[in-house]
This record gives structure tokens, C-alpha cells and sequence, in this order.
């Protein structure tokens, strides 16, 4: 496709040819990659029974580095 010096104002003459624009449109559906939106349409929706969901699930433990701690000190906030 060309291009032109004022990109927000296309006008006819500035378009590309038909089999410029369909080339354009083939490269643009290689590369969205829509195989896995595809499976997620057609896949079973998550379940929403509490029975399929672990009752107990640990919390992750939070770092504070020294330098943090030091940081939230002086300005004078509680990272406990």
C-alpha cells in the first residue's frame, strides 16, 4: 500500500491496488493468531459448582527486600 505524507487524511487516489489490499488483509489474518480464541469459543464454559473449587488455598508469600523496608520507612508507611 502507499503511503502518504498526512497519514490521518487517505483519499482515493492514495489507496493501494485490490490485490495490494487483499495481500494486506491475508498478512493481517496470519498474524492475529485467532486459533486459540477459536478454542476458547467452542470450549466448555468454567464450572460454577463451589464443589470443583479447593475450599483451602494457601496465600503466596510477599518479599519485602531490605532496601524496600527502608524505602517505606522513611516515608513512613507499614510494610508488615
Amino acid at each position: 500500500m502507499t503511503t502518504s505524507p498526512h497519514p490521518a487524511h487517505l483519499v482515493h487516489a492514495e489507496l493501494g491496488t485490490p490485490d495490494e489490499m487483499a495481500a494486506d488483509c491475508r498478512a493481517v489474518g496470519r498474524h492475529l493468531r485467532l486459533e486459540r480464541a477459536a478454542r476458547a469459543a467452542v470450549a466448555a464454559p468454567p464450572s460454577i459448582r463451589y464443589e470443583d473449587y479447593p475450599a483451602e488455598v494457601g496465600k503466596r508469600e510477599i518479599r519485602v527486600s531490605d532496601a524496600a523496608a527502608r524505602i517505606a520507612n522513611a516515608l513512613h508507611l507499614h510494610l508488615d
